[in-house]
């Protein structure tokens, strides 16, 4: 305060050159920088969102694509017949078949399921999908594979069997089974890929089936079926077929021919029989293929021998065997009287004859052989 006036003094001054430097000191907004960071920041964080959700669909678009689509269940198919688990390809669904479907299909609604087992079945491998075709709800999916070196190409016919949360379940709209119609001429008794079968167990008709008649056998598509016979009585090189057609038949058929061992026998047993024959000592020996006829009266005991035996062949007749017709000799002695002036004649005389029989196989494998042939006059 001054005194000297009585009036309070102003405060002093400040320094011109310290209120001039503040405002320089004083750091400028930075709200704009911190909106535009986080712009940036949201902008990173949604390409990266999509890009997950992109990665996440690619995924489940893949597995779907290796589980979950019709190429990936009928690879499992295929899969399980490779793996010789018949029981397990029979669960998937649309395998198994009613008769009534058989028959709407034009196929013997009585085949037999004694194929349908891992024991018949045959190695498949390479196995791969080609196309993949919609059609409507029906999707066709075309596979190729090995079947034991035979290439083979099955196109099967699947549709939409449902879901399992979001993966989506399959079933075939057409049954992959087959008919095959076996047809085997020579033998009762047959091999399958090595696994036998009885005629009479296939067949509907059981033990009174006709043993010509085609034996309707239900099969895997695909498979290879291998038939052949090999018995005591008869073989075959075997017939192959592929299945690779679904819910079509296949015709087969499997001509056995007699084994070197079988006609041995026959040809034994013929030759005794014959020579059974030549110990009558009679004109016309009883059922047998050969005989002599005279008007006159004999003077002695007609003696006879077999001077050629025949050469048997046989060939399958129904559920046996024929002797086809062959030609053996047969020799007579015998002294024929005249009854006209009792003069006597020795004979000495070779006879030719045709040997023809029928070879039935009996239950226990043994064989009942019946010689026929016409009577030599």
């Amino acid at each position: 305060m001054d005194t000297r006036s009585g009036r309070a003094s102003a405060p002093p001054a400040r320094s011109a050159s310290l209120d001039e430097a503040r405002p320089e000191l004083i750091q400028p907004p930075r709200k704009p920088q911190r909106r535009s960071r986080l712009w940036l920041d949201l902008t990173l964080l949604g390409v990266v969102g999509v890009a997950l959700v992109g990665a996440v669909f690619a995924a489940w678009a893949a597995i779907e694509r290796e589980f979950y689509s019709p190429s990936a269940f009928v690879e499992r198919y295929i899969g399980l017949l490779a793996d010789q688990r018949a029981t397990d390809a029979l669960a998937v669904p649309g395998v198994t078949v009613s008769t009534d479907e058989l028959e709407g299909a034009g196929l013997a609604a009585t085949a037999s399921e004694a194929l349908l087992r891992g024991a018949a079945l045959a190695p498949i491998s390479d196995v791969r999908v080609v196309s993949e075709e919609q059609r409507g709800e029906v999707t066709l999916v075309t596979v190729e594979y090995d079947a034991r070196g035979y290439p083979g190409v099955t196109t099967f016919e699947v549709e939409r069997d449902g879901s399992i949360g979001l993966a989506p379940t399959w079933r075939f709209a057409r049954s992959p089974l087959a008919v095959m119609n076996l047809t085997v001429v020579g033998s009762m008794t047959f091999d399958v890929n090595g696994f036998t079968l009885d005629k009479r167990q296939a067949s509907p008709d059981g033990v009174d089936a006709d043993p010509v008649a085609p034996v309707p056998l239900l099969v895997f598509s695909p498979g290879l079926y291998s038939v052949s016979v090999d018995n005591r009585i008869s073989s075959t090189p075997g017939v192959a077929v592929l299945s690779d057609s679904p819910f079509h038949a296949i015709p087969i058929t499997v001509q056995a021919q007699p084994t070197e061992e079988f006609v041995g026998v026959v040809q034994q047993k013929v030759e005794e029989f014959l020579t059974a024959c030549a110990t009558q000592e009679v004109l016309q020996p009883t059922a047998c293929p050969f005989g002599y006829f005279v008007q006159d009266r004999i003077d002695s005991l007609p003696a006879w021998s077999i001077t050629r035996q025949p050469t048997v062949d046989v060939a399958p007749d129904g559920a046996g065997w024929t002797i086809l017709p062959t030609e053996a000799v047969a020799h007579i002695e015998v002294d024929i009287r005249s009854i006209f002036d009792g003069k006597v004649r020795e004979v000495s005389e070779d006879l030719p004859f045709i040997v023809t029989g029928a070879i039935s196989v009996m239950p226990d494998g043994s064989l009942s052989i019946v010689v026929t042939g016409p009577d030599t006059t």
